[in-house]
Protein backbone atom coordinates (compact mmCIF):
# COMPACT_ATOMS: atom_id res chain seq x y z
CA UNK A 1 0.00 0.00 0.00
CA UNK A 2 1.34 3.36 -0.96
CA UNK A 3 0.27 6.22 1.70
CA UNK A 4 0.44 9.35 0.50
CA UNK A 5 1.63 12.65 2.76
CA UNK A 6 1.50 15.91 1.80
CA UNK A 7 0.72 19.36 3.58
CA UNK A 8 1.41 22.84 2.82
CA UNK A 9 5.08 24.98 3.16
CA UNK A 10 5.47 25.10 6.78
CA UNK A 11 2.47 22.53 7.77
CA UNK A 12 5.24 19.92 9.14
CA UNK A 13 4.65 17.62 7.14
CA UNK A 14 8.81 16.44 7.24
CA UNK A 15 8.06 16.02 10.68
CA UNK A 16 4.88 13.74 10.07
CA UNK A 17 7.46 12.10 8.36
CA UNK A 18 9.95 11.72 10.46
CA UNK A 19 7.28 10.26 12.98
CA UNK A 20 6.14 7.56 11.09
CA UNK A 21 9.77 6.45 9.81
CA UNK A 22 10.97 6.59 13.88
CA UNK A 23 7.59 4.07 13.83
CA UNK A 24 9.40 1.42 11.48
CA UNK A 25 7.41 2.85 8.38
CA UNK A 26 9.58 3.33 5.34
CA UNK A 27 9.27 6.83 3.79
CA UNK A 28 10.29 8.48 0.40
CA UNK A 29 10.82 12.19 0.75
CA UNK A 30 10.31 13.56 -3.09
CA UNK A 31 11.43 16.65 -2.63
CA UNK A 32 15.34 14.98 -0.82
CA UNK A 33 14.54 13.09 -4.37
CA UNK A 34 14.32 15.61 -7.16
CA UNK A 35 17.24 17.20 -5.74
CA UNK A 36 19.42 14.02 -5.75
CA UNK A 37 18.60 13.36 -9.67
CA UNK A 38 18.81 17.16 -10.17
CA UNK A 39 22.50 17.12 -8.68
CA UNK A 40 22.74 13.78 -10.76
CA UNK A 41 20.94 13.17 -13.87
CA UNK A 42 22.80 14.82 -16.98
CA UNK A 43 19.02 14.46 -18.82
CA UNK A 44 17.45 16.81 -16.20
CA UNK A 45 21.10 19.23 -16.41
CA UNK A 46 20.06 19.76 -19.69
CA UNK A 47 16.41 20.30 -19.88
CA UNK A 48 16.85 22.88 -17.51
CA UNK A 49 19.46 24.75 -19.43
CA UNK A 50 16.92 24.32 -22.12
CA UNK A 51 14.47 25.75 -19.94
CA UNK A 52 15.87 28.62 -17.82
CA UNK A 53 19.38 29.16 -19.47
CA UNK A 54 23.06 28.23 -18.64
CA UNK A 55 22.64 30.16 -15.40
CA UNK A 56 20.67 27.51 -14.17
CA UNK A 57 23.19 24.90 -14.21
CA UNK A 58 26.78 26.19 -12.16
CA UNK A 59 29.82 23.97 -12.45
CA UNK A 60 27.95 21.10 -13.13
CA UNK A 61 25.41 21.79 -9.64
CA UNK A 62 21.82 23.45 -10.11
CA UNK A 63 21.95 27.22 -9.32
CA UNK A 64 18.99 26.52 -6.92
CA UNK A 65 18.56 30.37 -5.93
CA UNK A 66 18.15 31.23 -9.82
CA UNK A 67 16.06 28.29 -10.27
CA UNK A 68 13.82 29.14 -7.54
CA UNK A 69 14.03 33.08 -8.49
CA UNK A 70 12.49 32.04 -12.38
CA UNK A 71 10.02 29.24 -11.17
CA UNK A 72 8.33 30.63 -8.22
CA UNK A 73 7.04 33.63 -9.64
CA UNK A 74 6.11 32.41 -12.77
CA UNK A 75 3.75 29.45 -13.13
CA UNK A 76 4.01 28.16 -16.73
CA UNK A 77 8.04 28.55 -15.50
CA UNK A 78 6.81 25.89 -12.38
CA UNK A 79 4.90 23.85 -14.27
CA UNK A 80 7.45 23.16 -17.11
CA UNK A 81 10.10 22.31 -14.20
CA UNK A 82 7.85 20.10 -12.73
CA UNK A 83 7.55 18.24 -15.78
CA UNK A 84 10.92 17.65 -16.13
CA UNK A 85 11.64 16.51 -12.97
CA UNK A 86 8.30 14.35 -12.08
CA UNK A 87 8.61 11.91 -14.55
CA UNK A 88 12.05 11.09 -13.00
CA UNK A 89 10.94 11.27 -9.34
CA UNK A 90 8.14 8.58 -10.17
CA UNK A 91 10.21 6.31 -11.79
CA UNK A 92 13.33 6.60 -9.24
CA UNK A 93 9.97 6.18 -6.42
CA UNK A 94 9.06 3.15 -8.08
CA UNK A 95 12.61 1.45 -7.83
CA UNK A 96 12.51 2.37 -4.24
CA UNK A 97 9.14 1.46 -3.41
CA UNK A 98 9.75 -2.18 -5.49
CA UNK A 99 12.95 -2.86 -2.41
CA UNK A 100 10.25 -2.22 0.49
CA UNK A 101 8.92 -5.40 2.45
CA UNK A 102 6.97 -3.66 4.80
CA UNK A 103 3.24 -3.59 4.18
CA UNK A 104 2.69 -0.05 3.58
CA UNK A 105 5.08 2.64 2.83
CA UNK A 106 4.74 6.72 2.68
CA UNK A 107 5.62 8.73 0.20
CA UNK A 108 6.05 12.64 1.57
CA UNK A 109 5.21 15.48 -1.00
CA UNK A 110 4.52 19.04 -0.62
CA UNK A 111 3.03 19.26 -4.02
CA UNK A 112 1.11 15.41 -3.87
CA UNK A 113 -1.69 17.11 -5.46
CA UNK A 114 -0.83 19.47 -8.18
CA UNK A 115 1.72 16.70 -9.28
CA UNK A 116 -1.00 14.22 -9.91
CA UNK A 117 1.05 11.74 -7.71
CA UNK A 118 -2.15 11.24 -5.39
CA UNK A 119 -3.54 8.75 -8.49
CA UNK A 120 -0.81 6.32 -7.44
CA UNK A 121 -1.77 6.44 -3.95
CA UNK A 122 -3.54 4.33 -1.81
CA UNK A 123 -4.45 6.21 1.09
CA UNK A 124 -3.74 10.23 1.87
CA UNK A 125 -2.63 12.29 4.73
CA UNK A 126 -2.82 15.63 4.78
CA UNK A 127 -0.47 17.99 7.70
CA UNK A 128 -2.56 20.98 8.70
CA UNK A 129 -1.52 24.33 10.55
CA UNK A 130 -2.94 27.45 10.62
CA UNK A 131 -1.49 29.90 8.38
CA UNK A 132 0.14 31.99 10.77
CA UNK A 133 2.12 29.02 12.44
CA UNK A 134 3.25 27.90 8.80
CA UNK A 135 4.95 31.27 7.97
CA UNK A 136 6.36 31.52 11.27
CA UNK A 137 7.95 28.23 10.87
CA UNK A 138 9.12 28.94 7.63
CA UNK A 139 10.69 32.11 8.69
CA UNK A 140 12.59 30.30 11.43
CA UNK A 141 13.87 27.85 8.87
CA UNK A 142 14.77 29.36 5.75
CA UNK A 143 15.40 32.55 6.85
CA UNK A 144 13.49 34.55 3.98
CA UNK A 145 10.36 37.30 3.48
CA UNK A 146 6.83 36.53 4.52
CA UNK A 147 6.30 37.81 0.94
CA UNK A 148 8.65 34.88 -0.73
CA UNK A 149 6.87 32.45 1.77
CA UNK A 150 3.27 33.97 0.49
CA UNK A 151 4.39 33.60 -2.77
CA UNK A 152 5.05 29.67 -2.31
CA UNK A 153 2.01 29.24 -0.73
CA UNK A 154 -0.02 30.41 -3.79
CA UNK A 155 1.94 27.71 -6.02
CA UNK A 156 0.37 25.55 -3.72
CA UNK A 157 -2.96 23.94 -3.12
CA UNK A 158 -4.77 25.00 -0.53
CA UNK A 159 -5.53 23.30 3.03
CA UNK A 160 -9.14 23.23 2.29
CA UNK A 161 -8.61 21.52 -1.44
CA UNK A 162 -6.32 18.97 -0.09
CA UNK A 163 -8.64 18.00 3.17
CA UNK A 164 -11.29 17.67 1.04
CA UNK A 165 -9.19 14.63 -0.62
CA UNK A 166 -7.55 13.03 1.79
CA UNK A 167 -8.82 10.08 3.87
CA UNK A 168 -6.90 11.67 7.55
CA UNK A 169 -6.16 15.11 8.18
CA UNK A 170 -2.75 15.90 10.99
CA UNK A 171 -3.55 19.22 12.34
CA UNK A 172 0.36 19.86 13.56
CA UNK A 173 -0.15 22.64 16.28
CA UNK A 174 1.81 20.59 19.01
CA UNK A 175 4.64 18.01 18.75
CA UNK A 176 2.58 15.85 21.49
CA UNK A 177 -0.80 16.15 19.88
CA UNK A 178 0.70 15.35 16.67
CA UNK A 179 2.47 12.56 17.84
CA UNK A 180 -1.11 10.90 18.79
CA UNK A 181 -2.67 11.70 15.44
CA UNK A 182 0.48 9.95 14.01
CA UNK A 183 -0.41 7.01 16.30
CA UNK A 184 -3.89 6.54 15.64
CA UNK A 185 -3.26 7.05 11.82
CA UNK A 186 -0.43 4.09 12.07
CA UNK A 187 -2.78 1.62 14.00
CA UNK A 188 -5.59 2.08 11.35
CA UNK A 189 -3.30 1.62 8.70
CA UNK A 190 -1.66 -1.40 10.30
CA UNK A 191 -5.30 -3.55 10.18
CA UNK A 192 -5.77 -2.60 6.49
Amino acid sequence: MIVGLTGGIGSGKSTVAKMFEELGVPVYITDLAARSLIESSKKIKNSLIDLLGKEAIIDNKPNRPFIAQQVFHNKELLEKLNAIVHPEVHADFKNWYHEQKTPFVIKESAILFESGGDEHCDVIITVTAPKEIKIQRVLERDHTTKEAIEARMKNQWSDAQKTAQSDYVITNKDLENTRLQVHEILQILSKK
